[in-house]
């Protein structure tokens, strides 16, 4: 058999074998938009630069919220802690990112009263406001002051999470109120 035949079959062969790996059907919904996600780096609750490549090999939950936030932001952070327990040994593999939207409150000795509180695997992220404003960008989250009677102010906020591969690819978005049966089911996904 020539070179360019024996070439041939075994692009051939290649191509038949990946058309028949099983496609992945998340319960969330899938991204697949590569000008969003990527990597950053921001200040961990310790005080010190933490960047997302840190945790390549592992699946990412990234989720944008507030130490002040009243409703959206724990519930998110109770279905993830769900989550850690569901997946067992599993979650040894997983890191749930709480990136602040609010960065002139949530200092890192505040992220460090609050995060760990749902899970003490969890980590809380915050930056400058430039900083902040950057990542929100990049994974197209909406945030922005609301003032309250009184002086002070609330922050209304997208309200879902993300899922990224163990290279750090951005796959999945979670809608707000998503069970944790589903995301700990599409944690399995990408942990395979």
């Amino acid at each position: 058999m020539s070179k360019f035949l024996q070439l041939l079959l075994g692009l051939l062969t290649a191509f038949a074998l990946s058309a028949c790996a099983p496609a992945v059907n998340f319960k969330g919904t899938a991204i697949d938009d590569d000008s969003m996600g990527g990597n950053f780096t921001l200040t961990d609750f310790h005080g010190k630069p933490l960047g997302l490549e840190a945790f390549h090999g592992k699946v990412v939950a990234l989720f944008f919220g507030y130490t002040n936030c009243p409703d959206v932001c724990p519930t998110t952070m109770l279905e993830y802690a769900s989550v850690m327990k569901q997946l067992g040994a599993d979650a040894d593999k997983v890191q749930v990112l709480f990136v602040s939207v609010d960065p002139e409150r949530d200092t890192p000795k505040v992220l460090a009263g609050y995060v760990p509180h749902f899970d003490k695997r969890f980590i809380g992220l915050t930056g400058t406001p430039e900083q902040i404003e950057k990542v929100k960008k990049q994974y197209k989250v909406v945030a922005q002051k609301v003032p309250t009677p009184g002086g002070g102010y609330s922050v209304d906020h997208s309200a879902g999470s993300y899922l990224l591969d163990q290279k750090g690819k951005l796959r999945v978005f979670q809608a707000y109120g998503t069970p944790a049966a589903n995301l700990a089911y599409d944690i399995q996904q990408l942990l395979r």
